[in-house]
């Protein structure tokens, strides 16, 4: 059932979050937004940007040590940990940095992040393409950004009669 409609009863919608997410008052969404960490802000800042203009993010907050992204309310945020543990660079799939999934409205959309990652100095972690592993339809790219956080944007096709 849609969480958007009630169905499930995920919890009590906070009159807070309706105050802060004009527009969602009434949906019941498991996650809010979600943080990564950054070694350089400003670089961060940039890349994401330039990425996540493609599936219709933008830069909404600016603070001292924080930026957010989203599309109606502030939904990804980068926080500057200076300090932070650099990932090898040949980890691979086993490289530990943080996995985040982000929607995309179109195929073109998906393809134009990963065209655009790897412009902004991100690296290819997956090609844009059909992964019938994560099931029918499921259209995604995956890319590192320069601290190693796996970000991948995904659109889903129409299945097949």
């Amino acid at each position: 059932m849609d969480a958007r409609a009630g169905g499930g009863n995920p919890g009590p919608v906070s009159p807070h979050s309706a105050t802060l997410h004009a527009g969602y008052q009434n949906w019941r969404l498991m996650i809010d937004h979600v943080s990564i960490a950054v070694r350089d802000l400003a670089r961060a800042t940039a890349f994401y940007e330039a990425v996540l203009r493609c599936i219709g993010f933008a830069k909404l907050e600016v603070r001292p040590t924080t930026v957010a992204f989203g599309k109606r309310y502030s939904e990804f945020w980068l926080n500057h940990r200076p300090e932070m543990f650099v990932l090898p660079a040949d980890g691979g799939a086993q490289n530990n940095g943080v996995h985040v999934c982000l929607r995309a409205l179109t195929t073109a959309a998906v393809d134009a992040f990963h065209a655009a990652a790897l412009a902004a100095g991100g690296a290819s972690d997956g090609a844009p393409g059909l992964r019938p592993h994560h099931g029918e339809g499921y259209y995604a790219a995956f890319i590192r950004d320069p601290d190693g956080n796996r970000i991948e944007a995904v659109t889903f096709l129409a299945r097949s009669p």
